[in-house]
C-alpha cells in the first residue's frame, strides 16, 4: 500500500487541550501520522473555516464532545522528516468540556482523562507537555 501524496505546502491544523474536573483528555492515534501516540484531538482547518469553527468541528467529529474555547495555548510546527510525512502548523487551544462523553471515531483507538502532571510513561507527541502547561495556566486548572 502506498502512502497518500502529501501537499507541497504547509497545512494549518488545530487541537484542543480539553479540561474536565481538573483532568485533560488525551486520545491515542490509531493511524499515521503519530500512530500509537497520545495527543490532543484536532485536525486540519478547511478553506474558509475559522480556527474556532474548525476546532469545534474536529472535537465533535473525533470525540463527540462539546467544548468552550478559552484561548490559544500555543502552537507547534511539524515538518517532514526522513520518512516523509506532512508539514503542519498546529494551533493548540485551551478548552473546557461542556457536554458529552467521549465517543471516538476511527482515527483514535483509546482515550484517557488524566491529571496534567500524571502522564507517566505514555508515548505522547512532541511538545505536548508544553501545550498542556500553557493551557492549564490559561484555564487556572
Amino acid at each position: 500500500m502506498t502512502s497518500p501524496v502529501q501537499p507541497s505546502h504547509p497545512q494549518l491544523a488545530v487541537s484542543a487541550a480539553i479540561f474536565r474536573d481538573g483532568k485533560i483528555l488525551l486520545v491515542r492515534r490509531a493511524k499515521s501520522p503519530a500512530k500509537g501516540y497520545y495527543s490532543l484531538p484536532g485536525g486540519r482547518v478547511e478553506f474558509g473555516e475559522t480556527l474556532h469553527a474548525a476546532l469545534h468541528r474536529e472535537v465533535d467529529e473525533e470525540t463527540g464532545l462539546k467544548i468552550e474555547i478559552a484561548g490559544l495555548a500555543g502552537w507547534r510546527e511539524v515538518v517532514p522528516g526522513t520518512s516523509g510525512g506532512g508539514h503542519y502548523l498546529i494551533m493548540s487551544f485551551a478548552a473546557r468540556w461542556t457536554a458529552g462523553e467521549p465517543v471516538l471515531n476511527d482515527e483514535h483507538d483509546d482515550f484517557r482523562w488524566l491529571a496534567p502532571d500524571a502522564l507517566g510513561d505514555l508515548k505522547v507527541t512532541g511538545g505536548l507537555d508544553e501545550i498542556i502547561r500553557s493551557a492549564r495556566a490559561l484555564l487556572g486548572a
